[in-house]
């Protein structure tokens, strides 16, 4: 029988299962190399058997010998940034300010009279960015050059006198002025944002994703009600909350965990949205050079990076979300503003996780399972930022990009792209922490990967800690890939075939 997307599968036959993940995926005498058939029914595993070992009844996947793995998540994305993005005239490979400003110059202009490029990669030009210089590429037409951070704007004086803005004679503008423009910029019609969304949620379906954590900077619960009532079925989300949205998302009750209201039930997507945590942003980042370190960064010493959040009004934050049921995803980059969010935790009762914990004092390693607090990181950054990070950071004592030290702290380890910081792609974040290499260079600080195991527990709903589980009575979000996650090489893992994912049965993509 032939299936399709959308279709609710009862049996997967003939799939491996175990292998060097026979701890994931436990099973009574699991052998490596058999096939066996998994029953579904109501959302859930029924049954394990060895292939024909029961009637085969309903709608049959035929996995043909490929391996079952727990469904996927990227517990860090921004999910409307990221569809925008992909659209969007990309800088990257820019190696100076006159060859981004070039790049910027032939974006298209949109209907809005704006030019938008991303991806601005500045902090090792060799000469820094200049209003001027942006003004005699890009002429009178305002033109915004997002960096790849999403924590700097680089804009032309046509922008900033639209934008009614000031900056010094770099045109850059920082942290949350350019957080307010940045809002402006993905303010397009619903209906091209949410077909944006679904495109990118499709494609991550088809690399085995079956939910992610978005943290727009938005009052996410109406756009996500207005998509679901569109149509949108293709992943499960959890959305945040920003501190300027706190009080009305406790005066509407808004929980985490809870499932999105006012949703019509027979929805496709319905019942796939709930309520995510509240999410603070308490320094900058590495690349802007704002992170808030104990030391200063090695082109401007005196320069310790800011926290964007004093102590008290986080702690006070975070009481209040704990207060009206909501748990914390703390944005902290640099050391000192890890010490200060663990504190936070501490002080606050609040549960959650700190976002990136790019750097991380040895200390205070520990304080992450003492406290209960998620590291939910993004291995992808620390081979985009292994240059940034031995230049920029080299005055620092603290831990950069720690994994296996957290892992061996007792740390629930969360794995995300932060997308679209880095691609929205778990294998391409599983093979970061594994292998800590993504291209002709020798591992970066290889003391620090992970074994495939955790890095694929990592990358299910529960964590390192408590991974998604192939057994019955578990979930059945489930992908079928090629080839034995626990055992691949570095492309074989970055660029793992997917065959099939599913929600709850339910296939969300069919190669």
């Amino acid at each position: 029988m032939s299936v399709g997307r959308g279709e609710h599968v009862d049996v997967i036959a003939d799939v491996r299962i175990g292998g060097e993940g026979r701890d994931l995926m436990p099973l009574a005498a699991v052998d490596p190399a058999a096939l066996y058939d998994v029953h579904l029914a109501g959302g859930e595993i029924a049954d394990i058997a060895p292939a024909r070992g029961l009637a085969r009844r309903g709608t049959v996947l035929d996995g043909a010998g490929s391996w079952l793995v727990p469904g996927l998540w990227d517990h860090h994305v921004h999910a409307l940034q990221w569809a925008l993005g992909a659209t969007r005239t990309s800088v990257r490979a820019a190696g100076s300010a006159a060859e981004a400003a070039a790049l910027a110059a032939r974006a298209p202009i949109r209907s809005d009279g704006r030019r938008i490029a991303v991806e601005l990669r500045d902090a090792l030009w060799a000469e820094p960015a200049s209003v001027a210089e942006l003004d005699a590429a890009t002429g009178d037409v305002p033109t915004y050059l997002l960096s790849l951070d999403l924590h700097a704007l680089w804009l032309n004086t046509a922008a900033l006198r639209r934008e009614g803005v000031e900056a010094d004679l770099s045109g850059v503008v920082r942290e949350e002025a350019a957080f307010d423009i940045t809002r402006v910029l993905n303010d397009v019609p619903d209906a091209d944002a949410d077909a944006a969304v679904a495109r990118t949620a499709q494609a991550a379906a088809a690399r085995g994703l079956v939910g992610y954590v978005d943290l727009d900077m938005d009052w996410n619960e109406e756009s996500w009600r207005r998509r679901v009532a569109g149509g949108f079925d293709a992943l499960r989300v959890d959305f945040g909350v920003y501190p300027q949205h706190l009080a009305r998302a406790v005066a509407l009750g808004l929980r985490s965990g809870d499932p999105l209201t006012g949703v019509d039930a027979s929805a496709a997507g319905a019942g796939l949205v709930r309520v995510g945590p509240l999410k603070v942003i308490t320094d900058g980042s590495l690349g802007t050079r704002t992170a808030a370190c104990a030391h200063g960064y090695a082109d401007d010493p005196h320069n310790h990076g800011l926290l964007t959040v004093a102590p008290d009004e986080l702690v006070a934050l975070m009481t209040e979300a704990t207060a009206g049921g909501l748990g914390c995803a703390i944005h902290a980059i640099g050391d000192v503003a890890n010490a200060h969010a663990l504190d936070a935790f501490a002080a606050s009762g609040a549960v959650g996780r700190i976002e990136h914990a790019q750097l991380v004092r040895h200390a205070d390693l520990a304080r992450f399972a003492r406290l209960g607090v998620g590291a939910s990181v993004q291995p992808r950054h620390a081979l985009d930022d292994r240059d940034l990070t031995d230049e920029l950071w080299a005055a620092q004592t603290a831990l950069a990009y720690p994994l296996r030290s957290l892992r061996d702290a007792g740390a629930n380890i969360l794995l995300g792209s932060d997308a679209p910081v880095a691609p929205l792609d778990p294998w391409a974040s599983m093979a970061a922490a594994v292998f800590r290499t993504a291209d002709d260079r020798a591992p970066w600080h290889a003391e620090e990967s992970i074994d495939a195991a955790t890095a694929l527990a990592a990358s299910t709903w529960g964590g390192s800690l408590h991974g998604a589980r192939i057994e019955p009575g578990a979930p059945s979000d489930l992908a079928l890939v090629s080839h034995d996650p626990l055992a691949a090489d570095e492309p074989g893992l970055r660029t793992m075939p997917v065959h099939a994912t599913m929600i709850a049965g339910r296939l969300t993509h069919l190669a």
